[in-house]
């Protein structure tokens, strides 16, 4: 039996000596949250400005969320799908009615998601295209992060993510972010499938594209019957004003993968959605997942996205983020030396720190604002990601800004 007297000391050293080294927290040891809080084991209340990388749209154990998880632990958790549930089916029709698509597949985490898009992709090159056995090709911008299994990191231009880790997957190709001229010589190559984009790169420092960009990029993969696949794990579901980034855009993915806020944090729950012609070139036995589409996260995600919906997150994301950077701008960016630059979509937010990546400014500054009351993480060295839960109000914000201007301010 876990005793639950630990102190947060203790608490971090038992990570440190019984997990496995690969992650570097804050030292900050929560134990409960609600809405747009958490509170560390000692009672100290935080607001949260990072709401686990976006899974936590809906706010810390939503009550309508929490209700549904534990209604359905009580019935039925897990059938695998060797057999039907009386789940699935239901999830499944709400899904493709929610999102607009034929078919959902449902799988666990992100990146399993996106791993299954890059199947989906290649089968559908071979099955539908036309392209020789093994030559298709799948574009990737760089400065992308979709996860961390060796078919994505495979990928991926950042060193900590690949050094150490290869030989890497092949067919794999590289282009530059928010260059639409390098994506259009790309695409003319025949053996070209897809090209995987998140909307805005979050890990990369919330990397919002040039106006135009999006609708261009859909453009050339159309005009060349090559697959447009968005990566919306973070930037979806209300995260940047619409209930999908591409929303912004008027864009209709090919292939959509959704995860993180698909539940609400509650339960891993990711998903991919395409319509029948690029869906049904899987059959039986060529793709799966024991736990992918169990009924317990079908009933999670089910009332996380009635949430979404009912509470009017996506509209409440749109008109909170255009206060968040009026705010970061005004005060920390034309009064701050310490500050660069503020951007972002919604309630999807950075700052960029005038400091080099390889300072602990960022950092240090994280360190302090925890000390206020609020807890958030820097990316990239010099960047800090903001991104509160969507449930909170103005009020809520303001005072969040009150605290992060202050922090900035007055960092020595």
């Amino acid at each position: 039996m876990i005793e639950s007297t630990y102190a947060a000391e203790e608490l971090i050293a038992l990570e440190d000596r019984y997990g496995a080294h690969n992650y570097h927290p804050l030292p900050v040891v929560l134990s409960r949250g609600e809405g747009v809080f958490v509170w560390d084991v000692e009672g100290k209340k935080y607001y949260d400005f990072l709401s686990a990388y976006s899974a936590v749209n809906q706010g810390h154990c939503h009550p309508r969320i929490i209700g549904a998880l534990t209604d359905q632990a009580q019935k039925l958790t897990l059938t695998s799908r060797a057999f039907y549930n009386d789940m699935l089916g239901k999830y499944e029709k709400y899904m493709s009615e929610y999102f607009g698509y034929d078919k959902v597949l449902p799988i666990n985490t992100g990146v399993e998601a996106v791993e299954t898009a890059i199947k989906l992709c290649r089968k559908w090159a071979y099955e539908v295209k036309g392209v020789p056995t093994n030559q298709a090709k799948i574009i990737f911008a760089s400065g992308n992060f979709h996860g961390r299994t060796l078919g994505v990191i495979s990928a991926s231009t950042d060193p900590d993510s690949t050094t150490g880790f290869g030989p890497f997957v092949p067919g794999y190709h590289l282009i530059p972010y928010n260059d639409i001229e390098a994506l259009r010589e790309a695409v003319k190559d025949p053996s070209v499938a897809g090209f995987i984009v998140e909307p805005i790169q979050g890990e990369a420092g919330v990397f919002v594209p040039d106006e135009g960009y999006l609708n261009a990029a859909y453009d050339a993969c159309k005009a060349n019957n090559v697959l447009f696949i968005a990566d919306e794990v973070q930037t979806g579901i209300a995260r940047t004003g619409r209930l999908l980034c591409c929303d912004h855009f008027d864009i209709r993915p090919d292939i959509l993968i959704l995860g993180k806020a698909l539940s609400g944090g509650v339960f891993p729950v990711s998903a991919v959605m395409a319509n029948d012609e690029i869906m049904l070139t899987i059959k039986p036995g060529e793709h799966g997942s024991t736990f992918g589409g169990n009924p317990l996260a079908c009933a999670v995600a089910m009332a996380a996205l009635d949430v979404i919906k009912e509470e009017n997150l996506a509209e409440r994301a749109q008109y909170l983020g255009e206060i968040f950077r009026n705010r970061m701008q005004k005060n920390l960016v034309e009064k701050s030396d310490l500050v660069t630059l503020v951007r972002g979509k919604g309630l999807l937010n950075a700052i960029v720190i005038n400091d080099t990546q390889d300072s602990s400014t960022a950092w240090d500054i994280c360190l302090q604002l925890a000390e206020n009351g609020l807890i958030a993480k820097p990316t990239h060295g010099n960047i800090i990601r903001f991104a509160p839960p969507l449930v909170m109000t103005e009020e809520q914000l303001n005072e969040c800004c009150d605290i992060i201007e202050r922090t900035i301010l007055e960092y020595k």
